[in-house]
């Protein structure tokens, strides 16, 4: 299933970077999020809200690479600030599985 189609000129206002997990910590008002503290090579680590509580165990998330979306509007999700997004991918069946890097890459690199 094919979505609308967007100009190139829309898709590179994204903000692509690999982050590193450094802590996660559970919602305290949501049963399916995490709260991950995120390295994206900033002068600080960002707070991230992730819904990946039903698929990965706290420890199997901290200190992996992944995918980030760095220029997102803060929004709070559930009482929490959440400042970026995880990119995942999600099938059918409800196999959700986070975007990492193929090789190993410094943390803050761009996505192009």
């Amino acid at each position: 299933m094919t979505q609308d189609k967007i100009p190139i000129d829309e898709f590179k206002k994204l903000d692509l970077r690999v982050g590193k997990i450094l802590q996660v910590e559970d919602h305290p008002n949501a049963n399916k999020l995490y709260i991950l503290t995120v390295d994206l090579a900033e002068d600080k680590p960002r707070q991230i809200i992730a819904g990946l509580k039903p698929y990965y165990l706290k420890e199997h998330l901290v200190n992996k690479k992944a995918v980030f979306v760095a220029n997102l509007e803060p929004t709070t999700i559930r009482g929490v600030e959440s400042n970026g997004m995880i990119l995942a991918a999600g099938n059918e069946e409800g196999k959700v599985l986070f975007i990492t890097p193929e090789k190993d890459i410094e943390i803050g690199s761009k996505i192009r």
